[in-house]
């Protein structure tokens, strides 16, 4: 198996289970927060898909596809390059969507570019230096695992989320 095989394998796992966690819920269930102060599935999938939007556009010198045009879409009360890290609980029950396939829409168009980007990769461009602010600085290889654990751990939050309306417990 070559590795862009295997990253767009993961990186696929992630689309599944954002569509899985997606399907069946409204507008409304998708703003349940826990406890009342919870993430809610919308901003989990929000942010997921803005992280991964924003650090693969990044590492692939592409603009955002959040800013070709699905901003306006959301049409959310953030400015326009937040992407949800530190967010306050004000900021989190601002990110409310009209419909999951609103999410979804967003979420699939940053994916398809994420696999267009991966399968262009070969095996020299993962020691590409892709960020000087740390030590040691982090090579392309790091940052798209990085993204990946990222976006599996926030889908898996959702999910959660999920089973908790599910059962009636959110």
């Amino acid at each position: 198996m070559k590795f862009n095989d295997l990253l767009a394998d993961a990186y696929g796992r992630i689309q599944e289970r954002v569509h899985q966690v997606l399907a069946g819920l409204d507008a409304d269930q998708l703003v349940v927060r826990p406890g009342g102060d919870s993430n809610s599935i919308a901003w989990l999938v929000w942010h997921l898909t803005r992280i991964q939007d924003d650090h693969i556009a990044d590492v692939a010198g592409t603009r955002q596809y959040w800013l070709a045009g699905w901003s306006e879409q959301f049409d959310l009360p953030l400015a326009e390059k937040d992407h949800g890290y530190g967010h306050t609980s004000d900021q989190v029950a601002a990110v409310r969507v009209e419909s999951a396939d609103l999410l979804r829409g967003y979420y699939d168009d940053v994916h398809a570019g994420t696999l267009a980007y991966l399968a262009g990769l070969t095996e020299d461009d993962l020691d590409r230096i892709v960020d000087t602010r740390w030590e040691p600085h982090v090579k392309l290889g790091v940052r798209l695992v990085s993204v990946m654990d990222d976006c599996l751990e926030h889908v898996g939050q959702a999910a959660y989320v999920k089973g908790m309306l599910d059962r009636g417990e959110a």
